[in-house]
């Protein structure tokens, strides 16, 4: 698990707008071809190149066209045709955001002729000014054409339906609504983009609860009136993705509803990926949040357990650990738990029957023997039909399997679903094929945590940031040799909830359910920077 972060969003002063507009023959690019076009570069405010050229488009201009524009077919009779220009106009626009007014147009002219010439499609950014506008002045203007606009606003330059001209005069409109855009906390290119979806959606008033978030990385809580959490969440740039959730194409119920009883957001900048990763797990385990669906996972987590304690011992799912017997957990469900004894009871004959079997049992006169025991599948003790020497390696057998020790189970298994599969048993080979998967995990699951667990307390440096690792959960992160903290200003019960755990075992030695998900994050993250 390779930890990295999101490519932060530029300042609005630091990017490169090329402001584009195009002259045409038709209403598409199927219809006619493009007659001029127009394009000025700007950074922070001020214009730095131009770009400007008739087209020949290949086809008679309409007289509506003419009158329009005032473009001839003799003005561009010996105009070069677009495919002369693409390699000029491709170079010119670089690695620039676009801007346009009704972009869809002009970008659909360009990405057909370029489609058409055999060039790939241009993959820049693209910022359209109508739709910033009709988010930000749409109840001040009668409409939103860019004549309208450039009358109404007061704007320098005046469109005329020749190329140059309108690019300037939506290069005007593109930094009049940057100005009007830093009202609403905008100052990037990330949310200058995203502000026309956000600004229709019904909690849109909210957006005020996003204008302290950093663009670092960290973790955010959505909070209701009383202050409780309502979800918690991490990102690589938390203003980004706390914003994301107001756009216009978010369409889950859940979010609709949270988003209407949130009230506040509380988050946590760190100085890192994991770190981030580490302290949402916390708080997700000790608070719960209501809408955060792995809340309620680790009140879920199971251990599986054979009762070596018996005289006849048998493999069980328990919801918690034990001192007694062989235990091996948390394993995330009780499905998965049962899946484990399954693999292991499908290949070794323990006792499946829950009878009660101390160390002077009898098997009663006329006992039934079990279901499982007449298949072959299982040893029945409980009818006198086991014998202690077999039954006793089957249950070492068994030991070995939950410990690690042995491949035999998987091994057996893996036979079977081969032949299976070339029996053409598809259904029952995918069976199996679970019963592995499932088998493998939590082996491997137990065995990345007790390894990281047995080996106390260390420290390990990755891109400069310094982890130490107590007993397999991070008691701290170094930055720089700064010792990171969370801000004071951090509500009580969040502060409660993000405190290095004081140990993960419990009284049974047993790694406890709501500590497995910190020490597997852990652990895999280790495993992957190796």
């Amino acid at each position: 698990m390779q930890l990295s972060l999101d490519d932060a969003s530029p300042a609005l002063s630091n990017v490169v707008f090329c402001v584009l507009d195009l002259e045409t023959a038709g209403s598409s690019a199927e219809v006619g071809g493009i007659t001029e076009i127009g394009a000025v570069k700007y950074q922070g405010g001020e214009e730095i190149a131009r770009f400007n050229t008739l087209v020949n488009p290949g086809c008679a201009i309409p007289s509506f066209i003419v009158m329009l524009t005032g473009i001839t077919d003799i003005m561009v009779m010996n105009s070069p045709p677009i495919e002369a220009v693409l390699d000029d106009l491709v170079e010119f626009i670089g690695d620039s955001v676009i801007v346009a007014h009704n972009a869809r147009f002009d970008m659909g002219f360009i990405q057909s002729s370029l489609e058409r010439d055999g060039r790939p499609r241009l993959t820049n950014k693209v910022v359209d000014t109508v739709s910033l506008a009709r988010r930000l002045v749409r109840n001040e203007v009668p409409n939103c054409k860019l004549s309208t606009l450039a009358e109404s606003l007061g704007l320098n330059h005046q469109p005329a339906h020749r190329a140059m001209n309108d690019v300037l005069a939506t290069g005007d409109l593109l930094h009049y609504l940057i100005e009007r855009a830093a009202g609403f906390g905008v100052y990037d290119l990330n949310d200058l983009i995203a502000l026309p979806k956000l600004g229709s959606h019904p909690q849109a008033n909210k957006l005020k609860f996003t204008e302290a978030l950093p663009r670092t990385t960290g973790v955010y809580m959505f909070t209701d009136a009383q202050g409780e959490v309502l979800y918690v969440g991490k990102a690589s740039n938390l203003r980004s993705r706390v914003r994301s959730y107001f756009g216009t194409n978010e369409s889950r119920t859940k979010v609709g509803s949270l988003l209407k009883l949130m009230q506040g957001i509380e988050f946590i900048q760190t100085p890192d990926l994991l770190t981030a990763e580490v302290l949402e797990l916390r708080i997700i385990g000790r608070l719960r949040p209501r809408y955060n669906h792995a809340g309620t996972r680790t009140a879920k987590y199971c251990y599986v357990r054979l009762t070596t304690e018996e005289e006849w011992p048998r493999l069980m799912v328990s919801k918690t650990p034990s001192a007694k017997g062989i235990c091996i957990g948390p394993i995330s469900t009780r499905n998965m738990a049962t899946e484990v004894v399954d693999a292991i009871e499908s290949v070794i004959p323990l006792r499946r029957c829950t009878v009660r079997m101390g160390r002077k049992y009898v098997a009663p006169d006329g006992a039934p023997v079990c279901s499982a025991a007449r298949l072959g599948l299982a040893q029945c003790p409980c009818s006198g039909t086991a014998e202690p020497e077999s039954y006793a390696i089957a249950v070492q057998q068994a030991a070995n399997a939950l410990t690690g020790k042995s491949t035999d189970v998987i091994e057996a298994l893996t036979i079977r679903m081969n032949a299976h599969s070339e029996a053409q048993r598809y259904e029952e080979a995918a069976y199996l094929r679970d019963r592995i998967q499932t088998f493998e995990t939590v082996l491997r699951r137990q065995k990345q945590a007790e390894k990281l667990c047995n080996q106390g307390k260390f420290t390990v440096s990755f891109d400069n940031i310094v982890y130490e690792v107590d007993n397999g959960v991070l008691a701290s992160t170094r930055n720089a040799d700064q010792l990171f903290m969370p801000l004071a200003s951090l509500s009580k019960h969040v502060h409660e909830a993000i405190v290095v755990p004081n140990g993960v075992h419990d009284e049974h030695g047993m790694l406890r359910s709501d500590a497995m998900d910190e020490v597997l994050c852990i652990a895999k993250f280790l495993e992957a920077q190796q």
